[in-house]
Parts: C-alpha cells; structure tokens; sequence
C-alpha cells in the first residue's frame, strides 16, 4: 500500500514515521548538489516566477536521477521542501501557506505549535537543528534590516504580510532558538468580518464607525491576542480617503487601505550602541509631518505623554492600542507611561491631559475557547475631583461555558447616551436615541 507522505493533520507538514529518516536523507542529498551545483546568489537576482522556474526544472532534474522509489505525493512534497529551503523559509513556509494557523510558536527545533480557531497544538513540522532553525530566523530579521546575535539575542521583526516575529537565541533562550509568529494576512478583516463572527454587534458598529468618521480619539486596549490590532485595522476604514495618516509602530503591521498614509518604523540601536530611533522620536517627527491624524500601533512607554499631546492639540481622530485588563486599568496604564516620559507633573494634571485627549475606550478581550470580543466602549466624560468619570456605552457579559469549554454570553446596551452624541450630530452622524436604550442586544451560544 502506498504512503501519501503529507497525510495527517492538513497544513502541518510531514508527519512522523520510518519513511521520514529516507526522505530527510534525500533532501539533504538534494541540497547538497544544489548547493555545489548552482550560484545561489545569481539565482536570488532572479525575478520571483523565473527564479522558481528555474530551480524546480534543476531538483527535477536531480529527483529523476535518484535511485529512491518515491510515490507521486512523496516526490512533490521532497520537491516543495527544497523548494522552500533554498527560495523561503525552510520548514517553515508549510505553515505560513496555511491561512488557519493564525499563531506559529516554535520552542526550538524540535517543538513547533500552531493556533488553529482559537486553539495551541503541536505541528509536525520540524527543523534539523537549532543552527537550522537560527539561519531561517536570520533570514526573516535580514529582510527588514535587523540582526540577531550574540551582541543582538532577541529581535522584532516582520513578515512580508505584516505578520509579527519575535525571535530570541541561546544563551537566552534555554531550549534553543525560539520564534513567536502572529499572523496577519494580506487582506484585513473588516468590521463586516468581525460582525459575522461575533466579535462585536451591529449596533456598536455603527457607533464605532461613526467616532471614527468624526474625528474621536480612540484607544483600544486589551490583552495579547485580544484582537487589538485587528479591530484596529478594521476601524481605521472609515478614515476619510483625503486625510494624511501617519503610522507608528515598533513592527510594521498595519494594513490601512487609504491613499495617502506615510507608515513610519523604529530602529533598533547598530552594533556600537548608536542609531536608536524610538516610538517617541517618531511621535515628535510625524507632528513635523503635517498629518491630519496619527495612528500609534501599539502604545508601551513614555510616547503615550506625546500621543496625547498630539490628540490635544489638533491631531483629533488618532487612534492607538495598549495592553490592560480593562477599560480602567488602560486609564492606569496611561498614566503610568505618561510619568515614564520624564515630567514631575501632579496626578491630577495628567489625568486632565488623558480626560481631554481620549474620548473613547474600546476594551477587546480573548475569552475562554478562543473567541475575541469587544467587552466595552466607555466613553471618557470629565473630572472629579482627581478622579476620571467613564461611563460604558456597551458591555459584553459572561455568563457561562458551553459544553466545549467555549464562553458564552450577552452583549446590552447600559442605557447611557454617550454626551458625544451631540459632537457625532454636529459632524453630520446623528444616531438614533434608541440606539442607546438598555437591553440585550446579541446572546451568543451556548451550544
């Protein structure tokens, strides 16, 4: 009976069994030639479609010459292998082609996880070693002008599609190289997507979209793999098509779809210890830059004192994410990063300078069983005192596990209407007041 060598779970790579130790050897036989035969880096000059033409006639070519007997299904997946290996990222590119594995977590060589729907499992896909593995994450960081070794053992880099790539190395990493990839896809989702699976109701999408056609200050917090980024991505659509957009972010990942965006990287420091270029830097330049708003990926230090600076002083409309628990503990959060900028200002004031820059809070949450929702919108209304007075608009409530582990709930109004209602009707986006009226709006299932 034949073996169809890519059999087991789709997507993950070969699996393992006695086969594997004969087809390994055939393909580092094949890489051997290759690497003996051909002048790789003339072949990298290559244009994209010759380049793989032109190599897949060449392992073909060596294949045919091979005395091991290979079913149809082992000679492709051998063939695609060194394809992978010498044009891409080795083992690598078998998960990457696969668009259900949002997450690839690699634990060193020999430990490679995905999260699939929500959920971790181990993949099948394995690299030879750990000098193996450290040359595919050398490659990745070297695409986007970053070094990873001894002097540099972690790095933040990117993939061509914006997926992010944290990569950290022995010594620091005890069980050897170790890769965090978060996927992002060529085509974001949008809020259309994020209603059809739930993430938030239609009610609220017509409140976001409007806060952000207007010109409100959003902050979206949440904590990792919450879903930040992506909700992000899908409220920056309703950005105006006319309005220059400055992006800032430490890894470029952001998929905006206007025109005129001017999408803006940190730098890490060069050998000597020179050459840093911070999320701050970047927030001072793009004031420079005569954006008509400013859209900070993530928020981690003390930029958030120059974000909100920005949002106080005509740059309305901008938008960023934070990690926090809550809508109030990314009020917390923001405080702690303004005192990280360096200023002996009075709590009091800087809560002032938060009440007047942030309009709206946007809190994400990734619920048991994989699911993501948006948890609040709270709106920020003033000053007591020294304390900062929210009121949440909408809310989604908890309120069981399913028979699958899987969290289940309501999403309701609060029976508050937002006071930027009147700014939103002012600037031609005047929402029903029903909209607001106290009730459930979406259960999800319990089934």
């Amino acid at each position: 009976m034949e073996h169809d060598a890519t059999s087991g779970t789709p997507g993950m790579g070969v699996p393992a069994g006695a086969e594997n130790g004969v087809l390994d050897a055939l393909r580092e036989r094949l890489l051997g030639h290759l690497t003996r035969q051909l002048d790789l880096d003339e072949l990298k000059r290559l244009p994209d479609d010759r380049r793989a033409d032109s190599l897949r006639g060449v392992v073909e070519t060596l294949l045919r010459r091979e005395n091991t007997p290979l079913t149809d299904s082992e000679r492709d997946s051998v063939l695609q292998d060194v394809l992978d290996e010498i044009l891409g990222l080795g083992p690598l590119e078998k998960l990457l082609r696969d668009p259900a594995n949002s997450d690839i977590l690699i634990n060193g060589p020999h430990e490679v996880f995905v999260e699939q729907n929500g959920k971790l499992q181990e993949a099948a896909v394995r690299f030879r070693d750990g000098d193996h593995l450290l040359q595919i994450i050398e490659r990745i960081v070297s695409r986007v002008g970053r070094r990873i070794d001894d002097a540099n053992p972690l790095v933040d880099a990117r993939l061509p599609d914006g997926s992010r790539v944290n990569a950290i190395i022995p010594p620091l990493a005890l069980k050897g190289p170790t890769l965090s990839i978060r996927r992002f896809g060529t085509e974001p989702l949008r809020l259309e997507d994020l209603l059809k699976s739930q993430t938030l109701t239609p009610e609220m999408a017509v409140f976001l979209e409007a806060a952000v056609s207007c010109r409100l200050n959003i902050v979206i917090s949440g904590g990792t793999g919450s879903g930040k980024s992506t909700l992000l991505n899908a409220l920056s659509r309703f950005i105006p098509n006319d309005e220059r957009i400055v992006t800032i972010e430490d890894a470029a990942e952001l998929l905006l779809q206007q025109r005129h965006v001017v999408p803006l990287e940190t730098r890490p420091a060069n050998v000597d210890g020179h050459g840093a270029v911070t999320m701050r830097d970047l927030v001072r330049n793009a004031l420079r830059m005569r954006p008509d708003r400013i859209i900070i990926g993530e928020c981690r230090g003390p930029e958030a004192f120059d974000m909100l600076q920005a949002m106080n002083s005509g740059h309305e409309g901008s938008l960023t994410t934070l990690h926090a628990n809550s809508a109030r503990d990314a009020l917390s959060r923001l405080e702690t990063m303004m005192m990280m900028a360096g200023f002996e200002l009075p709590m009091k004031a800087l809560r002032r300078q938060i009440v007047s820059a942030v309009h709206l809070i946007v809190h994400a949450e990734r619920l048991q069983g994989g699911a993501r929702k948006v948890t609040s919108v709270t709106e920020l209304v003033g000053m007591e005192g020294d304390v900062i007075v929210a009121q949440e608009i909408f809310a989604y409530h908890q309120q069981g596990l399913n028979v699958d582990g899987e969290a289940h709930g309501q999403f309701v109004t609060t029976g508050v209407r937002p006071l930027c209602a009147r700014r939103l009707k002012t600037a031609g986006a005047a929402l029903p007041s029903h909209m607001f009226a106290q009730r459930v709006l979406l259960r999800t299932s319990a089934h």
